[in-house]
């Protein structure tokens, strides 16, 4: 399957969750690795799955490398009809009213655009004792054995 790694940071450790999962991945699948401030909207067409793993920073809100996409996405008005992702969320549990909210900001923009998520969107609490690849690449695993990514091949 073609799939495409992206990832929005802050701090650099989305992008070494997202490096993790296309390394886990790459044996099997054909993968791409991105940083989202790299990837107009319309390049979520070009995968796939889209597998976006995405911090939060502040109060919630979109990491730095996370902002030009969402910008470009409001300013384009692209349709991403029959895009398919999964998102992976990275938080702090000790911020409970903003816990992993800049993932699921980003994951309402693309579903307000027309785009499908598949699979559940999970969040990695740093302030938990388990390492945030111990969850993704499981998470990332399921998703491509369920069968729900590989619908987006033959939905087409």
């Amino acid at each position: 399957m073609n799939i495409a790694i992206l990832f929005g940071t802050e701090t650099g450790n989305a992008e070494m969750l997202a490096e993790d999962i296309s390394s886990a991945l790459e044996d099997e699948h054909q993968t791409r690795f991105a940083n989202l401030q790299d990837t107009g909207p319309s390049e979520l067409r070009d995968a796939e799955l889209n597998i976006i793993v995405c911090s939060s920073y502040g109060d919630g809100e979109l990491p730095a490398s996370a902002k030009p996409f969402a910008d470009r996405l409001r300013e384009e008005q692209t349709d991403l009809d029959g895009v398919r992702f999964a998102m992976f969320g990275l938080g702090d549990g000790e911020y409970a009213t903003t816990f992993g909210h800049g993932s699921m900001k980003l994951a309402e923009m693309l579903i307000g655009r027309g785009a499908e998520i598949v699979g559940e969107r999970l969040v990695h609490d740093a302030s938990g004792d388990d390492l945030p690849e111990d969850i993704a690449i499981p998470w990332a695993e399921a998703i491509l054995a369920s069968g729900n990514a590989a619908a987006a091949s033959t939905a087409e």
